[in-house]
């Protein structure tokens, strides 16, 4: 966790870009969609769903850039303890690996149908998130 101290005022900011920043990227997918760029889309549905969480994350005052140790923090304060249905951790989960393999991986190609679906998902998610956060 980082050590970073922001005011309150500082962190509702913060807040409001990471959420508008996510939003910006639910459009961008749309787009990657249509002109079939669909490895950039996969790419982007993870992030976009990656700074929704952040945005929950700094609401809760943990900080941190690391996929991992969110997604960890994610499932053990919202996912484990029920706040958040398991659906939303697979989700992520999901394209959390769908990313890996995107940017990692050899010859990797998505079918429209499937990054169709992670793009209905990403949607989910971060309505999800978004009535976590104004709670």
């Amino acid at each position: 966790m980082s050590k970073n101290i922001i005011d309150d005022k500082e962190r509702k900011e913060l807040i409001t870009y990471r959420l508008e920043q996510a939003e910006k990227t639910y459009q961008e997918v749309g787009q990657f969609i249509e002109i079939n760029s669909l490895a950039a889309a996969v790419n982007r549905i993870y992030y976009g769903m990656f700074y929704g969480l952040l945005a929950l994350a700094l609401k809760h005052s943990f900080e941190t850039s690391k996929h991992q140790q969110l997604l960890g923090w994610f499932n053990k304060n919202f996912i484990n303890t029920q706040k958040i249905e398991i659906n939303y951790a697979k989700i992520i989960q999901k394209a959390f690996e769908r990313r890996m393999r995107s940017d990692y991986d050899a010859f990797v190609d998505f079918d429209k149908e499937t990054v169709t679906q992670l793009y209905a998902d990403m949607r989910l998610f971060l309505d999800r998130i978004g009535e976590e956060i104004e709670k």
